[in-house]
């Protein structure tokens, strides 16, 4: 089986973040997109709301979108959620499948100060999610990386290779969200309905009824 994972601490889990998903996993023709909400995510500060309601929201996103699967790995762990960690257990549990980890190019470009970087390409390939037209610096260190991992041009395998899909820009943002949930505007644009019911009805981020 071949799965997606789109990590995040979704909070709110907004179509910024499903709609790329949804658009990498019918161009590489994925079996499956498991979303993967941190619990204690290791480039932040802590999140607006429980791991309890960011489950939750994603599991709403879930159950509306049937390619879109939970995967609470990181979310029931009590230490920081790093990826490299967390896809090494994720291929001792599910030896037959062929993991592909979605990031956008921001995060590509900071990926050599993750923890153990290197080794993602030993658990996984890597999908960087781009906008159309965009093109990475050739002075940029990692463009070596791209370059000799792309999907392209390197012969295919389980693990290791990079693919670059261009996708649809979403203007959304989780704080622009927050935001707009605490002025009582409206964000029928960024949060499928299943989403803003949860919100509302647990009154999340100072949303108003």
């Amino acid at each position: 089986m071949k799965v997606g994972i789109l990590g995040g601490t979704f909070d709110p889990i907004h179509f910024g973040h499903i709609r790329p998903a949804i658009e990498v996993q019918q161009q590489l023709k994925l079996d499956e997109v498991w979303l993967m909400p941190n619990h204690i995510p290791p480039h932040k500060n802590g999140t607006h709301v429980s791991t309890d309601d960011r489950l939750a929201m994603a599991q709403a996103v879930c159950d509306q979108f049937p390619q879109l699967k939970l995967c609470e790995i990181e979310a029931n762990r009590d230490t920081p959620s790093y990826t490299a960690t967390t896809l090494a257990v994720l291929r001792q549990q599910y030896p037959m499948h062929e993991f592909y980890f979605l990031m956008g190019m921001d995060s590509f470009l900071g990926l050599q100060s993750w923890y153990q970087w290197q080794s993602l390409f030993d658990l996984c390939h890597i999908v960087v999610c781009q906008r159309p037209g965009w093109q990475l610096s050739k002075r940029h260190p990692m463009q070596a990386v791209l370059t000799q991992r792309s999907a392209q041009t390197a012969a295919m395998a389980k693990t290791g290779l990079i693919f670059r899909v261009s996708i649809t820009e979403q203007p959304f943002s989780s704080t622009q969200i927050r935001t707009a949930l605490s002025q009582g505007m409206s964000v029928n644009d960024a949060l499928p309905s299943s989403v803003q019911l949860y919100i509302k009805q647990h009154r999340l981020y100072g949303s108003k009824t």
